[in-house]
């Protein structure tokens, strides 16, 4: 297979439901990495077409100040996935970066949008599209691994929380917070999931979010879960709201600290080549290849 689209540098996501016009001009003016125009949860069925017009009035006439565009279509399983992105890819054409595909359950779900696109790719002449993936139930779970080397345009592989916990029959109360079950449970419930994601990812390189936390005005608990989300391996993470940008971009994005620590490291490594010394030291320790990786993953996200 050929190498996967590069994973985008992306900490915050924001969602914002396409057929709320007001919302998506201010997602436009956000502080968001990435803007996702949502087509799926967030829109009745009902208003679909017109949510579809509105995601196509937004990508042609607002300025997104360079932040990455998405759209998340509607499941596969649902019928509704290739009208969204004829719709959306015909009459935008390719003024977005990416399609965002919910609910994956096997890599069938992945070839069949692959071939779509492909399809109005030839057709319009227009760029590649990449399609970050989520994942939210048991059976996208056990075959995510197949599922991240379906296509060569997944640049991300996304945890879907509360569909995740819908798929188990496992109670949640709301998505992303912790609840009564989490104090009945020695340990983070989502854990083996989520680390899952992150190594299957990683495997084809790609990137990694967290999905959302659902009350946007604890801002306490959005920290939490966003640094136990980091301490897994995850990018970056899904927000709902404008207000939860800049606290999850605070966990995200690399701290002076660490980015002083990670140029130290590169610099002694240099001066050891230079030196031409096989090992390398920084303050009594010695440093192995995985700190190298580590520091230069460091800087690489600084910039």
């Amino acid at each position: 297979m050929t190498a996967h689209a590069a994973a985008p540098a992306v900490c915050t996501t924001l969602f914002v439901p396409g057929i709320r016009w007001s919302m998506l001009e201010r997602a436009a003016r956000s502080t968001a990495d990435a803007v996702c125009l949502d087509l799926e949860d967030s829109v009745p069925a009902g208003q679909r077409d017109e949510a579809r017009a509105q995601v196509v009035r937004a990508l042609q006439s607002l300025d997104f100040a360079g932040k990455r565009r998405l759209v998340r279509v509607n499941a596969v399983a649902s019928h509704e996935t290739y009208r969204d992105l004829i719709a959306i890819a015909d009459a935008a054409g390719a003024p977005f970066d990416g399609v965002m595909l919910p609910k994956v359950e096997h890599p069938g779900d992945i070839m069949f949008v692959d071939r779509l696109l492909a399809q109005i790719e030839g057709q319009h002449g227009s760029g590649r599209y990449a399609l970050e993936v989520q994942i939210e139930s048991a059976a996208g779970w056990l075959d995510v691994a197949a599922i991240a080397r379906a296509s060569s345009r997944i640049a991300a592989l996304i945890f879907g929380p509360g569909d995740f916990a819908a798929s188990l029959g496992a109670p949640l109360a709301n998505i992303g917070e912790p609840d009564a079950a989490d104090a009945d449970y020695p340990g983070h419930r989502w854990h083996a999931a989520m680390l899952t994601i992150v190594a299957a990812a990683r495997a084809v390189g790609a990137a990694c979010y967290d999905g959302p936390y659902a009350a946007f005005r604890d801002e306490a608990g959005l920290i939490r879960s966003a640094r136990t989300a980091r301490a897994l391996g995850f990018d970056g993470k899904q927000c709902i709201h404008p207000g939860q940008l800049a606290a999850v971009a605070g966990v995200f994005v690399p701290t002076e600290h660490d980015v002083r620590w990670a140029q130290r490291v590169i610099d002694a490594l240099q001066q050891a080549t230079a030196a031409r010394r096989g090992a390398v030291a920084l303050d009594g320790r010695m440093l192995d290849a995985a700190s190298i990786r580590l520091a230069r993953q460091v800087l690489a996200r600084q910039r």
